[in-house]
């Protein structure tokens, strides 16, 4: 069991967790040109384009299929359109590669609004299609704070087994969600010491009302202030918790990062603490200005993807 499939792919970031374990990648698609040019410059190939374009005999044989299918349609902050969105509509295309390929694990990644939109009913849709296809899912919230991340990143991880494994490989696989290593890790830790003073905050509606001094350290976003009237990208957080989630949109003047209280003064996220904080190396490239923000905000997480594949036993 050792050649995945890389759906929706992004900058990488399923890819880096199974290569790290010795798989190899024989199929990797995403539509977005941006993000194809980046993934040939830290892998080496160009994705293949539209995924509903591509038929499942030209996707070569693969054990594992990986996907962080697109989540605007499913997150709290989109229109919330579910499985009638479009995008929503390309969890289908996973089930059609599915099908053919019959693979035999299913490794997959989205928001956790997606448990409850549409009153249940979009995700009561993908386990139905799931089983019909001949699979058991799995699915769990984990939040990346509580694995060594310092962001609070809360993920819903799907793990799909094909049910037939004894049948045809005479062994099982069964699943249980990795164990939380709540490591000492925070934002402080990976925070550069001094930045340019583009990413530093001045105005005069900057309130900050709690004292550093008197912060203890924790696993999550520690709020200290606010700018303006404290609104989406106007919160301000302490180095001593968590940054909050790295998103790929949003407003306001910490919009993408969130704002912290450094001793440089307040500040947005550089893109290599951005790269830190969502767990890829400071080496992988993104693209330039605001595009690289909003690719890592799309991104998972690699080592939460590396625990749930470890997770995966084989009986």
């Amino acid at each position: 069991m050792h050649k995945f499939v890389d759906l929706f792919c992004g900058i990488g970031g399923f890819r880096i967790a199974l290569e790290k374990r010795g798989l190899e990648c024989v199929f990797s698609s995403d539509i977005d040109p941006y993000a194809q040019d980046i993934y040939k410059k830290n892998f080496g190939e160009k994705p293949a384009g539209d995924i509903t374009e591509i038929p499942a005999n030209k996707i070569p044989k693969h054990d594992i299929l990986c996907a962080g299918f697109p989540c605007q349609p499913f997150s709290i902050s989109g229109k919330q359109g579910g499985t009638s969105d479009p995008r929503g509509r390309l969890f289908y295309e996973i089930q059609r590669i599915a099908e053919f390929h019959k693979p035999y694990i299913l490794l997959l990644e989205n928001v956790k609004n997606i448990l409850t939109i549409d009153n249940g009913n979009v995700i009561n849709t993908i386990e139905t299609k799931l089983d019909e296809s001949g699979y058991n899912l799995h699915k769990h919230v984990l939040n990346a704070s509580y694995f060594g991340i310092p962001q609070a990143r809360e993920r819903v991880y799907f793990v799909a087994l094909r049910k037939d494994m004894k049948k045809c490989c005479k062994q099982t696989l069964d699943y249980a969600p990795p164990k939380e290593s709540r490591k000492k890790v925070f934002l402080e830790d990976v925070l550069e010491k001094e930045v340019d003073k583009d990413f530093i905050i001045n105005r005069n509606d900057i309130q900050i009302l709690k004292n550093e001094k008197e912060i203890k350290n924790k696993l999550e976003p520690i709020r200290v202030g606010i700018v303006n009237k404290g609104g989406q990208g106007e919160r301000i957080y302490s180095p001593k918790g968590h940054a909050i989630t790295q998103s790929a949109y949003g407003g306001g003047v910490g919009a993408r990062t969130g704002l912290y209280n450094t001793k440089q003064g307040i500040r947005r996220l550089t893109v290599n603490e951005c790269k830190k904080v969502m767990g890829f190396p400071t080496r992988h490239f993104v693209s330039d200005g605001m595009q690289g923000y909003q690719q890592l905000g799309n991104a998972v997480v690699p080592e939460m993807i590396g625990y749930v594949y470890d997770s995966i036993k084989v009986k």
